[in-house]
C-alpha cells in the first residue's frame, strides 16, 4: 500500500525511494526545473515534487495535460527540502498521468473549474462533487471525521451501546409537525397502503432510544434526521446528523454533567489532533478560534435557570425581539447570554412547559419542566435535552393536553408502565458542532452534500 502524503511529510529526508499519488494543486515551470505540488486530502499540506526538464519530458511539455486537478503518480527519492514551507520534498524520477483535468473547454467537457485562486463558498456549493478538493472544505471534512470518531470513542469508553434507530417512523418526536412523508409510487398509492398508517422520515431517534435505554441502561444514536422546514437560511438543513444519548437512572444534573464532559472531550480531541486545519480556520475564517476552544475545555459551564436568564435579558433594550417570561429564547438572546453576561458557555434549565416537548419531566411548580439547553458563544444553542417524564399518569395527561393520540404512543407509555425509572438524554446536531469547531458560518458548508429547500442533486 502506497503511503499517504500525511505520512510522507512526517518521514525523514533520507533519500528513500517511494511513490506518491494525488491531485495536482500547483505547477511552477523554471528554466531547468519543474515543481509540482500534489495533495491527496490526507492532510492540509501538499508535497512538492521537483523534476528536472528531462524527467517525464513528454508529459511535462504537453500543454495543459499536467494542470491543476489532474491525478498523478510520482516516484522518486524523499530528500530534505531547501524551501521553508516543509521539511521534505520528492526528487522525482518518474511521473504517470492517471486522470486529466482539462484547462480549456473542448469536446463537450468544460475546463476544470477549481483553478488556482480563492473561490467563494457560495460558488463551491454549486459543485459538491468537486469542492472537497479545496482547502476549506477538505479541512472541514477532516475535522468532521475527527469529531465523528470522538463521538464513538467518548460513549464507548463510558459503557454506552451504539443504537441504530429507525429512519422511517410514525411518530413526531418533537411535535413540530415539519416532517417529510414517505410515499409509495403514485400509481399504487393509497395514504396508508404500505405501512397501514402514514409514515415519515424521522426528526429524532430519541423516543426509540428511550426504549433501549430502559433495557441496556446506556445507549446513544448517531445518524441522519430530517426536517421539512421550508427555510433558506444559513442555519437550516433538511437532512442532518444527530447524536442522542439516553441514560437510565440519570437525573437532570447527571445529564448536564454528561453534556459538558462531551463537548469538552470533543474540543480537546480536535485541539490535539487537528492543529493544521484549525490554524487554517483561525487565519481565514474565525480569528481567535483556537483560544475559544481552549477556553471551553478549561471553563466550568455556568448553570442558570430560564427565569433568571430572562430576568437578565429584560434589562437589555437593544434586542429586535423583546424577551419575556414564556417566550422561546431567540439566537440573539442566546448569544448575548454567553458573550456579554456569562462570557462563556452556559446551561439554561427549567424552561416553561408550554414551549417544550411533551416528554419532558414536569417540575412541581406546574409551570416548568426539567429541560436544559447548552449555549456557547458565537453559536448559541448547541445541545438540547431534558430529564424525561417517567410517571405514566403525568405523561398521559400532558399528551392529552397537546392532543396527541394515546393509541399511537401506546408503546411509549408502556415504558412507564413496566419497570419505569428516571432517565435523561440530550440531542446535539452534528453539523452545528462542526460549525462551532471550525468557525464556518453557513451550515451547508460543513456537510458533504447539503440538502435544503430547493437544493438537491
Amino acid at each position: 500500500m502506497f503511503p499517504l502524503i500525511k505520512e510522507i511529510l512526517s518521514m525523514p529526508g533520507d533519500f528513500r525511494e517511494l511513490a506518491v499519488r494525488g491531485w495536482v494543486r500547483t505547477r511552477r515551470d523554471m528554466k531547468n526545473m519543474v515543481f509540482v505540488e500534489i495533495n491527496d486530502g490526507s492532510c492540509f499540506n501538499s508535497i512538492q515534487c521537483a523534476f528536472d526538464r528531462q524527467t517525464g519530458r513528454e508529459l511535462l511539455e504537453q500543454p495543459g495535460r499536467l494542470g491543476t486537478g489532474a491525478s498523478v503518480e510520482i516516484t522518486g527519492k524523499l530528500i530534505p527540502s531547501p524551501s521553508q514551507g516543509q521539511a521534505v520534498e520528492i526528487a522525482a524520477e518518474t511521473i504517470t498521468l492517471i486522470g486529466e483535468a482539462p484547462v480549456e473547454d473542448g469536446g463537450g467537457i468544460r475546463a476544470y473549474p477549481l483553478q488556482k485562486k480563492r473561490h467563494s463558498l457560495e460558488f463551491l456549493r454549486e459543485m459538491p462533487q468537486l469542492r472537497g478538493r479545496t482547502n476549506s472544505i477538505a479541512a472541514v471534512m477532516r475535522i468532521r471525521n475527527q469529531l465523528a470518531f470522538g463521538v464513538h470513542r467518548f460513549f464507548q469508553e463510558r459503557g454506552y451501546q451504539y443504537l441504530h434507530t429507525p429512519i422511517i417512523t410514525g411518530n413526531d418526536a418533537e411535535g413540530a409537525g415539519a416532517m417529510f412523508e414517505v410515499c409509495v409510487p403514485q400509481e399504487a398509492r393509497e395514504k396508508t397502503a404500505f405501512f397501514g398508517r402514514r409514515a415519515f422520515l424521522t426528526v429524532s431517534g430519541q423516543l426509540e432510544a428511550e426504549a433501549y435505554a430502559l433495557a441496556l441502561s446506556r445507549v446513544y444514536t448517531f445518524g441522519p434526521t430530517f426536517r421539512a422546514e421550508n427555510s433558506n437560511t444559513a442555519r437550516h438543513l433538511a437532512e442532518f446528523w444527530m447524536i442522542e444519548p439516553e441514560t437510565a437512572f440519570f437525573c437532570l444534573d447527571d445529564n448536564m454533567a454528561l453534556a459538558e464532559d462531551f463537548l469538552k472531550f470533543l474540543c480537546r480531541l480536535v485541539l490535539e489532533n487537528s492543529a493544521e486545519d484549525l490554524a487554517f480556520f483561525e487565519e481565514r475564517v474565525e480569528p481567535g478560534l483556537t483560544e475559544t476552544l481552549r477556553q471551553l475545555v478549561q471553563t466550568d459551564f455556568v448553570h442558570m435557570s430560564y427565569t433568571d436568564a430572562v430576568g437578565e435579558l429584560e434589562k437589555v433594550t437593544r434586542f429586535e425581539f423583546k424577551p419575556c417570561w414564556g417566550c422561546d429564547l431567540q439566537s440573539e438572546h442566546e448569544k448575548f447570554l454567553t458573550e456579554e453576561i456569562v462570557k462563556g458557555p452556559v446551561i439554561v434549565t427549567d424552561y416553561p412547559r408550554e414551549i417544550k416537548a411533551f416528554y419532558m419531566k414536569q417540575n412541581s411548580d406546574g409551570k416548568t419542566v426539567r429541560a436544559m439547553d447548552v449555549l456557547v458563544p458565537r453559536l448559541g444553542e448547541i445541545i438540547g435535552g431534558s430529564e424525561r417524564e417517567e410517571n405514566p399518569g403525568a405523561l398521559a395527561s400532558r399528551m392529552d393536553e397537546l392532543g396527541l393520540d394515546r393509541e399511537q404512543y401506546s408503546w411509549y407509555l408502556d415504558l412507564r408502565r413496566y419497570g419505569t425509572v428516571p432517565h435523561s438524554g440530550f440531542g446535539l446536531g452534528f453539523e452545528r458542532l462542526v460549525q462551532y469547531v471550525t468557525g464556518m458560518v453557513n451550515i451547508r458548508d460543513v456537510i458533504p452534500y447539503p440538502r435544503a429547500a430547493g437544493q438537491l442533486y
